[in-house]
């Protein structure tokens, strides 16, 4: 299948390594040219370089930025622009907030969690539906806690269903430009995060084993197979689909 990639510009954030960097490696594979970002100069250089970017004319490029910057948004939109001419689409992935239980996670981290996590994630959407014209898409990364809380990630489960409702409005308000808005849940998919949650137990191997075996694929995805996923909902031939929210957890979620 052709996805219709070829050439359309997007911006995934938090595109350094996980599922950020996932997405990014399977849209630039269809084609698409993508504009990443990191928190980190050196881990964002160090990420365009080993996707193939660095000379004139690549299709892949890096802005060392923080979501939870407000002048974040209109600086990347305007980079994608300028980069490649211009600007079909946004993924907005970020980095998990810190875990712990309800009464562990201090006000701070939930503050810095609502910047980053929340609060920039919408900032993002927003700038990117001002700009967006027919076709263009917004779709957020975000977790399996929308629909079920996940023991000791009390912050994510806090904030992740906001976001799927904002998202959810977003589709409705942009559906009539034939903007679309989509979300993915990953679960478990075996990124440096996930491992090291199940580290947490004390026992990485048991805890892993242990959640497999909830999974009815019997084994963690990979960030290639979310990548994919992820490139499919983003791109022209996913064009009726819109407002959805997408498990990407091998059938571990187990209501409709």
């Amino acid at each position: 299948m052709d996805l219709g990639l070829k050439d359309r510009v997007y911006v995934v954030t938090g595109a350094t390594r996980g599922l950020g960097r996932a997405s990014a490696e399977a849209l630039l594979a269809e084609g698409a040219k993508v504009l990443i970002t990191g928190r980190e100069e050196k881990s964002v250089g160090d990420a365009v370089a080993e996707l193939g970017g660095g000379a004139d004319g690549a299709a892949v490029a890096g802005v060392a930025a923080d979501n939870a910057d407000p002048g974040t948004p209109a600086r990347l939109i305007a980079e994608a622009r300028a980069r490649f001419g211009g600007f079909d689409g946004i993924l907005i992935s970020v980095g998990g907030p810190a875990p712990g239980f309800a009464a562990d996670n201090t006000d701070e981290q939930w503050a810095a969690a609502f910047d980053a996590v929340f609060l920039g994630a919408v900032r993002l959407a927003r700038a990117a539906a001002e700009t967006l014209t027919e076709g263009g898409v917004i779709g957020f990364v975000l977790s399996a806690s929308v629909h079920e809380p996940i023991a000791g990630l009390t912050i994510s489960n806090g904030l992740r269903p906001g976001l799927a409702g904002f998202a959810k409005s977003l589709a409705n308000d942009l559906g009539p430009r034939g903007v679309r808005v989509v979300g993915l849940l990953p679960s478990r998919i075996d990124t440096d995060r996930v491992r090291s949650l199940d580290a947490l137990s004390g026992d990485a191997d048991a805890a892993r084993a242990a959640n497999e075996a909830t999974i009815p694929l019997r084994r963690y995805g990979t960030p290639e197979e979310f990548g994919r996923t992820a490139a499919f909902l983003l791109s022209p031939a996913a064009s009726y689909l819109t407002g959805l929210m997408l498990p990407v957890d091998g059938g571990a979620r187990s209501g409709f």
